[in-house]
């Protein structure tokens, strides 16, 4: 059986990150993902779907992301209830993600919406995938820090559309 979702997106609000009693954070956010078609208006209209990320990832999807940046998510659908406050069955389906990848650089959707710059993913990959280990950017020079951005100051901004993309 498979269940495997990846979904690309923008979120709609800054992620919120909490903790169990046992002391693991969880970070849960809604991503809006435009569909690929366009309504009768000519309007392209978007999902908003519900994200869930656990540990390390979920502090830094907390650290990282905020609203409207670009994310990637890997993950599965899950369905969960729970007893109402009328003591009705709240039925509820999420992506449960594994990883997620950070498509922008940290201030690429306040640039965009600040200067009208029409920005795009970079093909960097500021995610972390708990199926892997870490990678240690201080041991190896010919990797940057995670916070540094490639692309500063080459004067030259990066125009891709959506339809450019291969996901």
């Amino acid at each position: 059986m498979l269940n495997r979702v990846i979904l690309v997106g923008r979120l709609t609000k800054d992620p919120d990150l909490r903790y169990t009693p046992s002391g693991v954070p969880v970070a849960t956010f809604t991503l809006a993902v435009n569909r690929t078609f366009t309504n009768q208006q000519g309007e392209r209209e978007a999902d908003f779907i519900n994200i869930v990320v656990w540990r390390k990832p979920a502090e830094n999807v907390a650290n990282f992301l905020k609203k409207g940046s670009l994310a990637g998510v890997d993950g599965r659908i899950q369905t969960r209830n729970y007893d109402g406050q009328d003591g009705r069955k709240v039925y509820v389906t999420e992506v449960v993600a594994e990883s997620v990848q950070f498509l922008e650089p940290r201030n690429a959707s306040q640039d965009r919406v600040g200067s009208g710059i029409s920005g795009g993913p970079r093909d960097k990959d500021f995610g972390y995938n708990q199926n892997q280990p870490q990678r240690n950017y201080q041991d190896n020079n010919q990797f940057s820090r995670l916070d540094d951005d490639p692309f500063a100051d080459n004067g030259e901004p990066i125009d891709i559309s959506d339809d450019d993309l291969p996901f």
